[in-house]
This record gives structure tokens, sequence and C-alpha cells, in this order.
């Protein structure tokens, strides 16, 4: 936490992201959206005037790795916006693999899966629900550069939508509580399930082990 507050002051307009907590099944009660959890890197896109950031969730500026990205944000008909999303990079069967994103070459095939937007415009959005905040993505994005796509959600059962999401082999679902604004750091408003025979956790197990 101390390493994000310091890189926040280093980088102007750093906002750290809105991290879900971790559980084993999804929330069994109404009052939730469901979007599915894609392996990639985690990436806020800072538009202000012609100029284009894409920030990590360390605040590192990734824009030379995800050029195409930059010029679909670019192209966006707004004077500043803030979209936090995920950069990834689809196998032939369209799912994300983060085998493919890794390295430190320049990717032009990576895509920004886009699933909030925090600021449009000069106007800080935090505050306002979810579901005004993905309303107002939604219509950004309409007509975007296939670089930039909107990352769909689900309502209805969020058991169902998880095991859809596990049987196409997706790294899982994040449930985000409507009503919600975006905050800072780890929020219990959103919950992230992720699948067991995903790559990510076997990735994530060889990490801890060799700590």
């Amino acid at each position: 936490m101390v390493v994000l507050r310091e890189r926040s002051r280093r980088l102007a307009g750093f906002i750290e992201p809105c991290l879900p907590r971790p559980a084993k099944t999804p929330p069994a009660v109404p009052g939730w959206i469901h979007e599915i959890k894609h392996d990639g890197f985690r990436i806020m896109a800072r538009r202000e005037q012609r100029r284009v950031r894409l920030i990590t969730r360390n605040g590192r500026d990734l824009s030379h790795r995800f050029p195409f990205i930059g010029l679909a944000v670019t192209a966006l008909p707004v004077r500043s916006c803030l979209i936090d999303g995920e950069a990834i990079v689809c196998d032939d069967n369209g799912l994300a693999v983060f085998d493919l994103i890794g390295g430190h070459g320049t990717l032009a095939s990576a895509v920004h899966c886009a699933f909030d937007l925090l600021e449009l415009d000069g106007k800080d959005l935090r505050r306002e629900p979810i579901e005004v905040r993905k309303q107002a993505l939604a219509k950004l994005l309409r007509g975007a550069h296939s670089s930039i796509v909107l990352n769909d959600h689900f309502e209805g059962d969020g058991v169902t939508i998880y095991k859809h999401a596990c049987a196409l082999g997706c790294e899982g679902i994040v449930s985000k509580r409507l009503g919600s604004p975006y905050r800072s750091g780890r929020s219990g408003d959103w919950i992230k399930i992720k699948n067991p025979d995903a790559p990510a956790i076997k990735r994530e197990a060889e990490e801890d082990w060799g700590r």
C-alpha cells in the first residue's frame, strides 16, 4: 500500500485501482452484477486532450507496449477520460491467455477490455453508482476501435454465470454490488471468484512457492 502511494505522487494522475476481495462462491443474494474475469494486465487508460497513458495497478506507464490501445483511446469523442480495465491478448479460441501478453515487446494484438469509467470530460464519476458508470462507459465505447471493448456484465444467478465462465476456461468472474461507488484499494463491493482450473491459479501458486 505504501508503494502505491509513493508511486501515485511520482506519476501525475495515478489513481489506485479498486481491487476485489477473493471468495470461494459468488454472492447468493440479489443486487449484484457479474463480469468475466480475464487473464491479462490491469490497465487504467487515462486520456488528457490528445495525450494517452496506459497505467498499471502499480503506477507504471505501459503505453509503449500497447500502441493500438492508445490510438483507440485517443480516437474516443472526449476531451478527457479515465477507463479501468484489463489489457488482454486472446488465443484462436477467443480466450485471454496471459502467456501471450507477457514479455517486454510491443503488442499490436492487445485489446483493452474496459469495465469501469472513473472520469469523463473533467467530471469525477467515482461517487456515482456502478450502474451509472457502466452506462456512461457503454455509451462512450459505442462504435469505438476494436482495440478497446466493453467488458459486458451479466445479471441473475452468480453461481450459474460462474459455472459457465469456468466451462469456457475463463479465469473466473468478478461480482460487483449494485449502487456502490468506486473505492481505491481492496473493496468488499467487488468479489472475485477464480476458476480453480485456470492457468492463473497455477501461476500464482508457483510464484508463492518461489518466494
